[in-house]
């Protein structure tokens, strides 16, 4: 689909006339990571995944052409979803998917009817931070020196790392899925688009207290459904929720940050029991 001049790679199924989860993936995957998904969710969900600006199969244009921005990409994901006629929808967010999510629901705060977060942070509970200390570090400071720390997180020891770390069998873990991932971050001038994300990433955590508000006030049912073992959001990010949720579902399983490499059955069934109360139908329904 053509969006402002961008080219967005998405996938698609189940009626049109089922409640829409939208289904937005995090760093460094593409909607490639929901393609066991989303057979499992299409029929009682309409299921929708695009690839984000800079990932997958969309365009990924030179960081001089495009702010490579989580403002941005949520600009575009705005600009995705009304080019398809959706305004009403659930969202699905796993690691970069969350602050994008989180500004959909911010900017349209009746659009968004509920949340399901599988390793999507809102709370600063849910920070491991020996991960993130040299994000926080190239975010204060875009220097060489910084940037040289984080260029790691780029290759195939740290994208393999993050599938299986926290996974109690790691070669059960499809590697086609960071083969996937690396073909596509090597595209000329990727590099650049993701380290500009890494740098803009801290000013997610200011939105935070925006957040938590909408989903006081908004009363969104909430599922998070948590790789317990995540080494880049722990446990207490999913527990958070219950915070300004009271009533959210939070299950914890034994894995890691990519869950559906390891859990797919089990995350798929939670979403499906999960379908009453995005329609809003009271708990003696379900």
């Amino acid at each position: 689909m053509d969006v402002d001049g961008l080219t967005v790679f998405y996938r698609e199924a189940g009626p049109s006339d089922a409640p829409v989860l939208l289904l937005l993936h995090g760093y460094p995957t593409s909607s490639h990571m929901f393609r066991h998904l989303i057979p499992a969710l299409a029929g009682p969900y309409r299921v929708i995944a695009p690839d984000h600006i800079g990932f997958g199969r969309s365009s990924a244009p030179d960081v001089s052409d495009f702010a490579y921005t989580f403002d941005a990409l949520a600009d575009v994901t705005r600009g995705f979803l009304d080019v398809l006629g959706v305004h009403r929808y659930a969202i699905y967010v796993q690691d970069y998917g969350a602050p994008i999510g989180w500004r959909l629901a911010l900017a349209s705060p009746e659009a968004v009817l509920a949340v399901v977060s599988q390793n999507g942070n809102a709370y600063e509970e849910g920070f491991v931070e020996p991960f993130w200390e040299p994000i926080w570090a190239y975010g204060a400071q875009r220097s060489p020196e910084n940037e040289e720390q984080l260029r790691p997180a780029l290759g195939r020891e740290a994208v393999e790392w993050q599938y299986t770390h926290g996974v109690p069998d790691p070669s059960l873990i499809d590697p086609d899925a960071w083969e996937h991932d690396l073909a596509l971050l090597a595209r000329p001038g990727v590099d650049r688009a993701q380290l500009a994300l890494f740098g803009d990433y801290a000013g997610n955590r200011e939105l935070y207290p925006a957040v938590q508000a909408w989903l006081r006030s908004s009363g969104a049912p909430v599922l998070a459904v948590w790789g317990r073992n995540d080494e880049i959001f722990g446990p207490e990010g999913a527990r958070a929720f219950r915070r300004d949720a009271p009533d959210a579902e939070i299950v914890l399983l034994d894995g890691g940050h990519f869950l559906l490499e390891s859990h797919l059955d089990e995350v798929a069934a939670a979403i499906l029991r999960f379908r009453p109360r995005v329609l809003g139908e009271p708990a003696g329904q379900r």
